[in-house]
């Protein structure tokens, strides 16, 4: 008796299984491999596919079989014991290699199997019928299917075949699922392989912070610099910061945690010989899920020769900037020298002095060893304008509005601009009088700042000012160069109105 159905042409299988087609046993088994069959031994699913698969076609074995390059393999069963057989004796290898349903109804009667073992032998294989499986890429891999001990002249019925069919699609789409998954699985170790091997090969410590607040990763770079084990908590750093560092950092910490936001800080730690050095530590939280906590990551950076060196500068500017407020010392003194010994010119000496001086105060406000407080606008002016005040020792000269932070470049400039508005003033204008007063309003204009200098009660104006005097065209060339900005005056009834604009980008830090 033939079989039912025959290996499809060009897919013809010889008498011991081996495969004659065009599929290499290569690209086969790379194939084969892909699926990390191993895992799938036993698989619930896959045994209640062969359970069904048995009682739809009414016989004692249903197996899923996966055809190996010397044996048969049988990921799920039904009804047998045995786990695998050789290929040699496969059913199955020859199923594979058709399109549909091979379907054997007496063994004994098929000149491919008559001599089998398992015909021949005591598992009396009679009646066969295995649906192929076959991956995504066209590779046959194996068989679902059914065995019976008693020969089935009849085969299967239309439901049978149909449901076998439809059996072995469920087989390979769940294979397929497991195989997509395992992919991605590998995929995603192999970036977190590689991100682990770039994050080790850094040279700043690298760590991370699980969502219960344990650290669960620092690279080996911890180790190598403190010569300890990483720690398992933050408080654990403690030890290792210096001891007038650690309540800074830690309430930075702190604060960063609370507030979901970057954590950054600067602290001495101690190193594996016991010598202290200046490192950068920052972190960021990731986004987390709602009711859950962020998990951190973070870095440590040894900054002690970049911090060593700007303590290097920092002492040079010091040094520097007490030479350059010895000079105008010397500079004053000799302008008002000249002034006592020529006076026919102590006018200009006397001006040229108090100028030298605005601009001495100027420098002490920029130069590293500044006051506290002078390393923004309003505390630049109240610096200059310090020296004019009533008989009480109340300020003449009232600073209000917004404030800003400014650059050493810009310090001189703003400074020669409010002296000329502040000399002038004392000789011709408000300050000239017992009773007069400035206000400088400060106001915030997006990316510029407006300046107002508003006089009253100065003496009656008598004729029109000029507006090509040295002062003039100094504040001209300081606010619309060097300040990136223009000015306006006018003359009031109460007095002079003078409005600057500069640029916030000019007298930035």
């Amino acid at each position: 008796m033939k079989p039912e159905t025959m290996p499809r042409e060009g897919n013809r299988s010889a008498p011991d299984g081996a495969l004659t087609n065009d599929t290499t046993d290569a690209a086969r088994h790379a194939v084969l491999s892909s699926f990390s069959l191993d895992r799938l031994d036993d698989d619930p699913e896959l045994q209640a596919i062969t359970r069904f698969a048995a009682r739809l076609c009414k016989v004692p074995v249903a197996l899923v079989s996966i055809v190996e390059d010397s044996r048969q393999r049988f990921l799920a069963r039904e009804g047998l014991e045995e786990r695998e057989t050789a290929r040699d004796v496969s059913f199955c290898a020859h199923a594979m290699m058709g399109e549909d349903v091979m379907v054997v109804p007496d063994a004994t009667c098929d000149a491919r199997f008559v001599d089998n073992a398992l015909v021949t032998g005591p598992h009396h294989v009679r009646f066969y019928a295995g649906q192929p499986l076959i991956s995504q890429e066209g590779t046959p891999l194996g068989a679902l299917c059914v065995i019976d001990v008693e020969e089935r002249p009849e085969g299967l019925n239309d439901l049978q075949r149909e449901g076998l069919a439809v059996l072995a699609q469920s087989v390979m789409r769940l294979l397929e699922a497991r195989r997509d998954d395992l992919r991605a699985r590998r995929k995603i170790a192999d970036r977190e392989d590689q991100l682990r091997r770039m994050i080790e090969g850094v040279p700043q410590m690298a760590w991370s912070l699980d969502s219960s607040g344990r650290f669960d990763y620092f690279n080996a770079r911890w180790k190598q610099v403190t010569g300890a084990p990483p720690p398992q908590v933050p408080e654990d750093w403690r030890p290792f910061i210096h001891p007038e560092d650690a309540d800074d950092a830690f309430g930075k910490w702190n604060r960063a945690v609370v507030g979901d936001e970057p954590f950054e800080a600067e602290f001495r730690l101690r190193r594996a010989d016991g010598s202290w050095g200046w490192v950068l530590g920052q972190a960021a939280p990731v986004t987390r899920k709602e009711g859950q906590n962020h998990r951190w990551f973070g870095s440590i950076t040894d900054i002690d020769e970049t911090h060593q060196a700007l303590e290097a500068r920092d002492l040079l500017a010091g040094e520097l900037s007490h030479r350059i407020k010895n000079i105008f010392a010397v500079v004053i003194g000799l302008a008002r020298l000249k002034a006592a010994n020529a006076p026919e010119h102590k006018a200009f000496a006397e001006d040229l002095a108090d100028t030298l001086y605005s601009l001495s105060r100027a420098h002490d406000f920029v130069r590293p060893s500044g006051a506290p407080g002078q390393e923004h606008l309003q505390g630049l002016l109240a610096a200059l304008f310090g020296p004019y005040r009533d008989r009480l020792g109340q300020p003449r000269v009232a600073i209000t509005g917004t404030d800003s932070t400014i650059g050493a470049r810009a310090a001189t400039p703003l400074a020669l601009v409010f002296h000329e508005l502040a000399t002038n003033s004392a000789k011709y204008g408000a300050l000239s009088t017992a009773e007069g007063t400035v206000e400088l309003t400060i106001t915030d204009s997006d990316d510029n700042l407006l300046l107002e200098w508003r006089e009253r009660g100065g003496p009656p104006l008598s004729g029109t000012p000029s507006d090509s005097g040295f002062g003039s065209r100094l504040i001209e060339m300081s606010v619309s160069g060097q300040l990136q900005g223009n000015w306006e005056r006018r003359f009031d009834p109460d007095g002079l109105v003078a409005e600057l604009t500069v640029s916030r980008a000019a007298i930035a830090p």
